[in-house]
C-alpha cells in the first residue's frame, strides 16, 4: 500500500497486477455486457466508426451493478488509500475492434461536475492490451492544470468542448509527446489500472485485428466537491445533482452508494 500512495501521489495513475480473482473478472464481465445489452442515454460511436462505441452513466445500472461493486475489492483498497469512505458515481463501457480509431488525449474531470484529490477511475480491460495498444498517460499531469475537454472533433484533438469559461485549451500531447512523461502498461484480464481523472490520457487503438473491451468504474472520496463547469457535463446521470448542489458543497447524492 506505502508503494501505491507514492504513485498515486506522485504520478496520479497505478497499475495493479492481479486485482481482480477470476469470480471478480466475470463479474466485471457481466456488468461490462448489462451495459452493452442495455444502451442508455449517453451511448455514442467514436467519430462515427462503428467498430468503437461507448456508453456511460445509465441510471439503471446503479442496481445491476449493485452485487459486482460489493464484491469488488476495488473500494476497501481506496478506502485504505484515502483514508476514508469510499462513494461509487458511475460506470462507463468502451468497446473498440479491428480499428486504429485513437482516442484524443484528455482528461475526464472537465466533463464531470466534482472535484478533489479522492477521486478515482478503475481501468478494467477484460482482453488482453498489448503495450503498443494500451492507454497511456501523462505522469504527475494530475497536478498541473484543468484543461477545458476535447470536443473529439475528428482532425483537432484540442477543439474546446466547452465554448465559454475560462479553462485552458487542452495542449496537442500526440504532437508533442516529449514534453510529457508518457507511460502505459500491457495488461491481462484481472488487472486493474487505477488513475485520477485529471490525468492527461489517451490512445488505446487495438489495431485491424484486435479488440479491446473495457469496464470503467467511477469513485470519489470524504473530499471531493462540487465543481460546477462552463456548461451541461457528460455524467453523472442522476436526476437533481445539480439542482440541489453548488459550488464547494460536498459530492453526495442518494444514488451514490457509499461502499467503504
Amino acid at each position: 500500500m506505502n508503494e501505491l500512495k507514492i504513485a498515486w501521489d506522485r504520478d496520479g495513475v497505478a497499475c495493479l497486477r492481479g486485482l481482480l480473482s477470476p469470480a471478480q473478472i466475470a463479474d466485471a464481465t457481466e456488468a461490462y455486457e448489462w451495459t452493452r445489452d442495455n444502451r442508455g442515454p449517453g451511448f455514442t460511436t467514436m467519430g462515427g466508426d462503428d467498430r468503437s462505441w461507448q456508453d456511460l452513466s445509465n441510471p439503471a445500472s446503479y442496481a445491476a451493478y449493485d452485487g459486482m461493486l460489493r464484491r469488488s475489492p476495488i473500494a476497501p483498497l481506496l478506502a485504505e488509500l484515502w483514508g476514508g469512505p469510499v462513494w461509487y458515481m458511475y460506470e462507463q463501457i468502451f468497446h473498440k475492434e479491428a480499428t486504429e480509431n485513437f482516442t484524443p488525449w484528455h482528461q475526464d474531470t472537465p466533463y464531470m461536475p466534482v472535484a478533489g484529490a479522492h477521486h478515482a477511475v478503475c481501468w478494467i480491460s477484460l482482453d488482453p492490451v498489448s503495450r503498443a495498444a494500451t492507454l497511456e498517460y501523462c505522469l504527475g499531469s494530475h497536478r498541473g492544470p484543468v484543461y477545458n475537454g476535447t470536443s473529439f472533433k475528428p482532425g483537432d484533438p484540442t477543439d474546446p468542448f466547452y465554448r465559454t469559461g475560462d479553462l485552458p485549451r487542452m495542449p496537442d500531447v500526440q504532437a508533442d509527446r516529449a514534453s510529457w512523461n508518457i507511460d502505459g502498461w500491457a495488461t491481462e484480464p484481472g488487472d486493474v489500472v487505477l488513475f485520477h481523472p485529471s490525468v492527461l490520457h489517451g490512445g488505446g487503438a487495438p489495431g485491424p485485428q484486435g479488440r479491446r473491451r473495457t469496464l470503467t468504474l467511477r469513485f470519489f472520496g470524504e473530499d471531493a466537491t462540487y465543481q460546477a463547469r462552463p456548461g451541461r457535463t457528460a455524467a453523472p446521470n442522476v436526476p437533481g445533482l445539480h439542482d440541489n448542489l453548488r459550488d464547494g458543497d460536498p459530492f453526495r447524492h442518494p444514488m451514490f452508494p457509499q461502499l467503504a
